[in-house]
């Protein structure tokens, strides 16, 4: 069962496995998230219930997902880590970990062993598939200001969800932070089209001045009449 996350959440592109997937220089020393290591590891959106629940009672606690203290130990990175190595592509914790290095100003924060970039790297190699760990890693490096490799985790993952209003919505910020409202205005659309239910990115264009109504779908027309002989 897929999991649901509340997120309304440097890079070549190469090939692998017949899909784009994101490269960076980093990945050589992040370790292997393959590994197996006390526990996992085990893809977040299939993972069963039990398995979870060994983990989160323990180590990912609101607690730790609120970065008010750590659960197992006095340092918040040290149970978010814990719960990236048995979960690569766990959520909350990916955005807890990315939340954590921005609130403290450190790069990794205290306890979590690898930088932020790393434990994003690990989510999208273990899982290749895994749109929302691309928008997770996007919405990040968007709030560091790194808006080139923002866009192209966004792209990757557009690739891997078309029919995502999410991940066409943060595409289309992402565009419209870099001035490309063409494409920030595309995305918009498609968002919308696809259900999208807030009003943030179509309010930016509009008092940008770029914001233009969706051309209406064009009409079916009728058959032609066959020739009478």
């Amino acid at each position: 069962m897929m999991r649901k996350t509340g997120v309304a959440v440097v890079a070549a592109l190469v090939l692998a496995g017949g899909l784009p997937r994101i490269a960076h220089a980093q990945m050589a020393g992040c370790g292997n998230p393959f590994a197996k290591s006390g526990f996992g590891p085990f893809d977040y959106r299939v993972a069963r219930a039990e398995d979870l629940h060994v983990v989160e009672r323990r180590h990912f606690t609101s607690d730790v997902a609120m970065l008010r203290r750590g659960e197992s130990t006095s340092q918040i990175g040290g149970d978010v880590a814990y719960t990236l190595r048995a979960f690569p592509n766990h959520y909350r914790a990916l955005q807890a970990m990315a939340k954590l290095s921005l609130k403290v100003g450190a790069n990794p924060p205290s306890g979590a062993g690898l930088p932020v970039e790393c434990w994003f790297e690990r989510g999208v190699q273990f899982v290749p598939d895994d749109a929302m760990v691309r928008v997770l890693y996007g919405n990040y490096l968007s709030r560091k200001g790194q808006l080139k490799e923002a866009v192209a985790h966004y792209e990757q993952a557009r690739e891997l969800a078309q029919n995502s209003a999410n991940v066409h919505y943060n595409l289309g910020l992402a565009y419209f932070n870099q001035k490309d409202y063409e494409q920030a205005l595309a995305s918009a659309h498609t968002a919308y089209a696809l259900g999208f239910p807030l009003p943030g990115l179509r309010d930016m264009l509009k008092r940008a001045g770029k914001w233009a109504e969706p051309a209406p779908s064009a009409e079916p027309q009728p058959e032609s009449p066959s020739a009478s002989r």
